[in-house]
């Protein structure tokens, strides 16, 4: 990707990302929409997204694959590795290379150096002295990223964050983590979903998301709200079966 082009979507990222604070919006899509960004102005090879929400174990919302390793992977990086190095510090977190972190978190660098990274950053989501969760970044390059690009992610971690917490200007912090914790219990019905349309039409996990999220923008819905309708419509057809 030219420079030229990096910019402008960097750019375009940021003012999408600033438009959620203005009217509703989806806070899902929201957080999947910055991974797949970042991943593309990055060159990362997936990123993902995890989030904590009054004092609840750091869990997984969003990333740029549905591959069950790569969730597991970030789920045990709510444990222990960058990721939740960089929530509890509230500063970022990079590796320049798998290799080295083995001695301190084994397991962690184990896993993803099966899947083929080599460097990782972890961002976390930050305002002011308030910590949610982090943006993580992994690649399968030779190079991490440059110190330009580690302040453009932050830039646009700190953005995101600001979306998440301040949508509509919030005027309740209660408010805020209502819709947080929405997002960590959509995600169950939206797995749910995605293993009905995978199911139905004989396709992968990421082809049936893919799918889940064109449908909710083309009826201009939540994913959540597809994903229930999805859900609802395949256990109504179970029960015609079972009655037959």
């Amino acid at each position: 990707m030219s420079r030229e082009m990096r910019e402008k979507q960097l750019i375009d990222t940021f003012v999408e990302i600033a438009d959620t604070m203005v009217g509703g919006y989806d806070v899902v899509d929201l957080l999947y929409r910055l991974v797949s960004r970042c991943s593309v102005i990055f060159a990362a090879a997936d990123a993902g997204i995890l989030l904590r929400i009054d004092g609840q174990p750091l869990e997984v919302v969003a990333s740029t694959t549905e591959r069950s390793q790569l969730v597991s992977l970030l789920q045990l990086s709510a444990d222990e590795g960058p990721c939740v190095d960089a929530y509890r510090s509230g500063e970022p977190v990079t590796v320049n290379d798998i290799a080295s972190i083995r001695e301190r978190w084994p397991d962690f660098a184990e896993r993803a150096g099966a899947l083929g990274y080599n460097w990782m950053h972890a961002v976390p989501l930050r305002l002011r002295d308030e910590v949610i969760g982090s943006l993580n970044l992994f690649g399968d390059g030779s190079e991490s990223l440059s110190a330009e690009d580690a302040r453009a992610a932050r830039g646009l971690a700190d953005i995101a964050t600001i979306g998440i917490l301040h949508e509509q200007a919030f005027r309740e912090a209660d408010l805020a983590r209502t819709q947080l914790q929405q997002a960590l219990d959509s995600r169950v019905v939206i797995e749910q979903a995605k293993g009905v349309l995978a199911h139905q039409h004989n396709i992968d996990m990421d082809e049936a998301f893919q799918r889940l999220r064109a449908q909710a923008r083309s009826s201009q819905q939540r994913l959540a709200d597809v994903a229930r309708d999805i859900v609802a419509h395949a256990s109504d057809r179970t029960r015609d079966l079972d009655d037959l």
